[in-house]
């Protein structure tokens, strides 16, 4: 995403909003995580590495916080990560 908003907000309902909100949230976060172990990789620096996945643990973090309010607003989301959790381990055993 990279500051790069992929939905026009003002072009969803009131009733969705929140939950688009929400998905922005997750998108920046996930993206902020990439960035920073991509980062991490490619330094030397053992302090500079260090730092860089720390904050992408953090990160990870406020991903799981905006899931869960995601997950508090849609319950399609709740069910469909479930499915995708079950096919998931059908498919792996």
């Amino acid at each position: 995403m990279l500051s790069k908003t992929p939905i026009d907000l003002k072009n969803v309902s009131m009733e969705d909003s929140d939950k688009e909100i929400l998905r922005l949230g997750m998108i920046a976060e996930l993206d902020a995580v990439s960035l920073y172990e991509q980062l991490a990789s490619t330094t030397k620096n053992k302090n500079l590495k260090t730092m860089l996945l720390d904050i992408a643990r953090e990160e990870k973090t406020h991903m799981g916080e905006f899931q869960a309010l995601l997950l508090k607003l849609d319950k399609e989301q709740v069910n469909e990560l479930e499915a995708g959790r079950k096919e998931v381990e059908e498919k792996t055993e």
